[in-house]
């Protein structure tokens, strides 16, 4: 099973980048961020035509999670945290897909910092841990997937000196990150390659992409229920600006991974020098992680990655 989680800021606006991308690549679940539509607007159709069961959690104009299906009906858990106030937001949905209990959630970007954005960031963080605590004492096989918001290590942002005062490299949200790993979660992506550099985010700004001037911002994060047996793979770009998802393969009891001739040399992380290996994507168990847009914002100082490029064919 491949499982995949992609920010795809504007369901609507990206319908055909994301159609196209789910007819080649076929992941067998994905999660999406960002939907930027009510409930009423989303395509339903045009996805369920592809084979997919699909729930949603909408919202006009920001916000918004999905789950899709291709490997069996979705059973809806919940919809939001327990005890968020902020019922108007939606950022997280969870159902039972085949077997295994998916939390898709959307962290709140809490820029700028400090300022009553910040404050809800922290606030839907600490919600998440408690809630993200009782899905462990289930015992049940559980990942949680999605745009985090959040660096967590020198390792996961180019240049981190310039994002010091940025609420995605905050010191309270990546010790709020280190709180739900310190729970027994496992973040699949630096459990498998520790000391890689490797970014889910850039921008289009100053050829971002080309250098791999880019953030990890997007994780899988897997209970210890889930196998950890399983390698991140490469694959050809889906469109341009930077987007390239990845694909898992299983054959019997192993895992092997695929790389296109296009796809850029890998380069080693030494020390605390950060060396470019672009790859837009990461991975969990029997899963694969869709890149990201590109940005308007990203990168500039103390700003957060933003609207993308439009206009991807």
């Amino acid at each position: 099973m491949k499982i995949a989680t992609y920010n795809v800021n504007g369901v609507n606006g990206r319908l055909p980048v994301l159609l196209r991308w789910l007819e080649e690549a076929q992941p067998d679940v994905v999660v999406l961020q960002e939907l930027k539509a009510p409930q009423e607007k989303f395509p339903e159709s045009a996805i369920r035509d592809l084979g997919y069961d699909v729930i949603w959690h909408g919202q006009k104009s920001w916000n918004g999670v999905t789950l899709l299906s291709r490997v069996g009906e979705i059973h809806e858990t919940r919809r939001g945290l327990p005890g968020d106030p902020d019922s108007s937001q939606s950022r997280y949905i969870e159902a039972a897909v085949n077997g295994i209990l998916i939390g898709g959630l959307y962290m709140p970007n809490g820029n700028p910092r400090p300022g009553p954005k910040f404050d809800y960031k922290l606030r839907w963080f600490d919600r998440l841990i408690e809630h993200a605590a009782g899905l462990l004492e289930s015992g049940l096989p559980v990942m949680l997937a999605g745009d985090f918001n959040v660096m967590p290590t020198n390792l996961d942002v180019y240049k981190p000196e310039r994002w010091l005062d940025d609420a995605l490299f905050a010191p309270e949200v990546r010790a709020a990150y280190f709180r739900l790993l310190d729970q027994g979660w496992i973040d699949a992506l630096r459990t498998l390659h520790p000391g890689e550099v490797i970014y889910t985010f850039w921008d289009y700004f100053r050829n971002a992409y080309g250098r791999n001037a880019g953030l990890r911002i997007d994780h899988l994060l897997l209970s210890p229920r889930l196998p950890t047996g399983c390698s991140m793979p490469r694959s050809t770009a889906m469109c341009g600006a930077g987007k390239r998802p990845a694909t898992m393969h299983r054959s019997g009891s192993s895992w092997r991974t695929s790389q296109s001739a296009s796809e850029p040399r890998k380069q080693k992380y030494d020390g605390d020098r950060k060396l470019p290996a672009r790859r837009a994507c990461l991975s969990a168990t029997h899963c694969a992680v869709a890149g990201r847009h590109l940005s308007r914002r990203a990168g500039r100082r103390g700003r957060r990655p933003g609207r993308p490029v439009r206009g991807l064919v």
